[in-house]
């Protein structure tokens, strides 16, 4: 299981990162009221199974608070509540 985890964040956990710190032409800017976020499966993460990511967009300026969402798990293979996390 342990290079399972490996793997997952070799391939979804760091590009989706670097994406997020980078300066990249598809970012949003700093000044803008779009901003790009990750959700993250909180069934898999209780269970300490492996969690599954998204990364989405929403309006901080008209939705504040943090994003929720029902999403696929592709480890649990169900759909299960994302929350976003910083």
């Amino acid at each position: 299981q342990k290079n399972t985890c490996q793997q997952f964040k070799k391939d979804i956990e760091l590009p989706l990162r670097k994406e997020l710190e980078s300066g990249d032409r598809n970012m949003a800017k700093k000044n803008t009221k779009i901003k790009k976020v990750i959700l993250e499966c909180t069934e898999a993460r209780k269970n300490g199974q492996t969690p599954s990511r998204y990364m989405t967009t929403k309006n901080t300026q008209k939705h504040p608070e943090r994003l929720e969402k029902m999403k696929y798990n592709p480890f649990i293979r169900k759909h299960t509540l994302h929350k976003e996390i910083k």
